[in-house]
């Protein structure tokens, strides 16, 4: 197969399972760069974006825990980026070693990337994106008075801030993306979902707003802003199942946008988990027909290419 760009999204929980420590999150993205440097070294150009929402979560939590008047908690916008740095230092230091372990002459960067989103997009009126720590109720209605914030009840578990999700329409940083994998470098970005960040109509000054982008649809965004040619999002299974965990389940291998979209009208996919991920993919390939989406996972990564392996999204 020739040379190819590539968008590979990592899921946050990728790198971090039950050991939130840095080591314990660094020797995961160890293991993890053994895999991407599988797809660097056939010499394609590599972009890598990944998840943050376990990292975000965590943040957040040791931000209220030592919020005070001289030290007060960092806002949503700025975990997202204090977080889009950290994982941003451990994948390119661990894709660094790997690299220079197996004699690959590759630079290797990471570019806290800002995400633009509309103003007037409906889900700032619609907050639905779980963040940080549950609350009680009354602890919950306590900060919704005094912050404004907004709280749901979740799953019977307490009370938790929720965050408008907005969709991508365009990244900041994309001319410096560019022009980087232009001169062969390995470039971390979109980290996730990005800083969310509004753009003023008139002036064109950027500001940071309370958010969360699902990084799926900020990956997307990315991959056809540098015209990719392979959009892959990584998950926990080897390929995408219809019937998932039914008797008549069904591995799906290579499926055109239009059967994906009569799956989704099925309600075969979960929202939140497997949903966005089979969106962002079909969104990429309609923009995009000459290229593909594949939705598999960072064991099966190197078959991918030599294999045709995990779900292969392609146009009609």
């Amino acid at each position: 197969m020739s040379k190819q760009k590539i968008v590979v999204a990592l899921g946050g929980n990728a790198i971090l399972s039950e050991d939130a420590s840095a080591k314990a999150q660094q020797e995961a993205l160890i293991s993890t760069s053994k895999s991407l440097v599988k797809l660097i070294k056939d010499g394609n150009e590599v972009i890598v974006t990944h998840g943050n929402g376990p990292q975000v979560g965590n943040l957040l939590l040791q931000q209220a825990a030592a919020d005070s008047e001289k030290n007060p908690a960092m806002p949503l916008d700025t975990c997202v980026a204090m977080t889009e740095g950290s994982i941003g230092f451990w994948l390119v230091n661990a894709l660094d070693n790997e690299l220079n372990a197996q004699g690959i002459q590759k630079d290797v960067a990471a570019v806290v990337t800002q995400v633009i989103v509309d103003e007037n997009d409906k889900a700032f009126s619609n907050p639905t994106k779980p963040i940080g720590p549950f609350l009680s109720e009354e602890e919950a209605k306590k900060q919704m008075e005094e912050t404004g914030a907004s709280f749901k009840e979740d799953s019977g578990r307490g009370w938790r801030k929720v965050v408008p999700s907005p969709k991508p329409v365009g990244i900041k940083e994309v001319n410096v993306i560019r022009s980087l994998v232009d001169s062969g470098v390995v470039v971390v970005s979109a980290g996730g979902g990005g800083v969310p960040v509004v753009e003023d109509a008139s002036t064109k000054a950027i500001k940071g707003v309370e958010a969360v982008i699902d990084k799926d649809f900020a990956s997307q965004t990315l991959s056809e802003l540098v015209d990719a040619d392979l959009f892959i999002v990584l998950t926990g299974v080897d390929n995408v199942y219809v019937n998932f965990n039914q008797p008549n389940q069904e591995k799906l291998e290579e499926v055109t946008v239009s059967q994906m979209k009569q799956y989704i009208t099925e309600n075969q996919f979960a929202p939140g988990s497997m949903l966005p991920k089979v969106e962002a993919a079909i969104a990429f390939v309609e923009n995009k027909p000459t290229s593909r989406a594949i939705i598999t996972s960072l064991e099966n990564i190197d078959k991918v290419l030599s294999e045709n392996a995990g779900t292969q999204i392609i146009s009609d």
